[in-house]
C-alpha cells in the first residue's frame, strides 16, 4: 500500500491525506501542493497518516515540491496582506449590517483567491459583500461558514489533556461525538469535564469509544450485582484497562476481581 501523510491546507484549510513524496519531508515543514482547487500551499502534519476515519472535504492529489526560501518569503507576505483583507472585510459586514462573525482570512498561495471564514446564527446572504469584495482585491471571494469546532481548529490551542487540540494536530474530519461514549468510557457526565474548548463533546470520545468496547468485553457494569467466590455482592467501579472490577459484598467488605485471570483460566 503507498504510504499517505497528512498535510494542512495554508493555514486554515482541511488536514488531508496525500501520497508522500519521493523525498522524505520532516513534520512541520511547508510544501507546494496540487489538489482539487490548482496549487496552494501546506504544512506537513505527519509523516504518516494515521488510520482515522472522516474524510476531507478537499484533497490534496499530490506535493509538487518542499517550499523554498522565497516561497516561505510569499507565505509570509501573504498572511500580512490577509490581516489587511480582514480588516476591510469586516468594516464592509459592518456596513451591510450582516448577521455574522468573522473568524479568519487567508490567501491562496498564488493570491489569486481569498478565503474569508465567518460564524452565523443562521444563513447569511452576502452576495453584495462578495461583490464588494472582489472589486477591492480584485481576487476570487470566498465566504466560508464554519462552526465552533471549526474555529476552535483554526486557533488552537491545548486541551485538558495538557497536549494540543486533537483537530488542530491531525484530524481530518469532525466525527459525531455522543453521550452514550461518555457513559460507555465511564466519564462523569459533567459537561464542562467532557467538553473541549469549542464547548462541545470532546472528539476524542468518538476514536477512543471503540477501544473502550473492546476493553470492556467480559466485564460486568457497574452497579450490576454479581456472584463471587466469597459471596454475593454488587460491582462498584471497573478499571477497563486493568481489566478488574471491585465488588462490595452483601455480607460487608469488598472484594476486586481480576478479569485477566479469568480470561486465562
Amino acid at each position: 500500500m503507498e504510504n499517505t501523510i497528512l498535510v494542512r491546507l495554508r493555514g486554515c484549510g482541511q488536514v488531508c491525506g496525500c501520497p508522500a513524496f519521493s523525498q522524505p519531508i520532516k513534520e512541520g515543514s511547508f510544501v507546494i501542493v496540487e489538489h482539487d482547487r490548482g496549487t496552494d500551499y501546506g504544512q506537513i502534519v505527519s509523516p504518516h497518516e494515521p488510520k482515522l476515519s472522516g474524510a476531507s472535504k478537499e484533497t490534496v492529489k499530490k506535493i509538487v515540491r518542499p517550499c523554498s526560501d522565497a516561497d516561505i518569503r510569499q507565505i509570509e507576505e501573504n498572511k500580512n496582506r490577509a490581516k489587511e483583507a480582514f480588516a476591510s472585510c469586516s468594516k464592509k459586514i459592518e456596513e451591510h449590517k450582516l448577521d455574522m462573525k468573522l473568524v479568519a482570512a487567508e490567501y491562496s498561495f498564488d493570491r489569486t483567491k481569498i478565503i474569508f471564514y465567518f460564524t452565523a446564527s443562521g444563513r447569511v446572504d452576502f452576495r453584495e459583500l462578495v461583490k464588494d469584495l472582489a472589486k477591492i482585491f480584485k481576487a476570487r471571494i470566498e465566504l466560508r461558514q464554519i462552526g465552533v469546532r471549526d474555529e476552535a481548529r483554526l486557533f488552537g490551542g491545548i486541551g485538558s489533556c495538557g497536549r494540543e487540540l486533537c483537530c488542530t494536530r491531525f484530524l481530518k474530519d469532525f466525527e459525531p461525538v455522543t453521550i452514550k461514549m461518555a457513559k460507555e468510557e465511564g466519564l462523569p457526565l459533567n459537561p464542562p469535564k467532557i467538553s473541549g474548548l469549542c464547548g462541545r463533546l470532546m472528539c476524542c470520545l468518538s476514536y477512543e469509544y471503540e477501544t473502550y468496547k473492546m476493553l470492556s468485553k467480559g466485564l460486568p457494569r457497574e452497579g450490576e450485582k454479581i456472584t463471587t467466590a466469597q459471596g454475593k455482592g454488587k460491582v462498584i467501579s471497573i478499571n477497563v484497562f486493568k481489566r478488574k472490577a471491585t465488588v462490595e459484598l452483601e455480607e460487608g467488605g469488598f472484594t476486586e476481581l481480576d478479569y485477566n485471570e479469568k480470561k486465562n483460566t
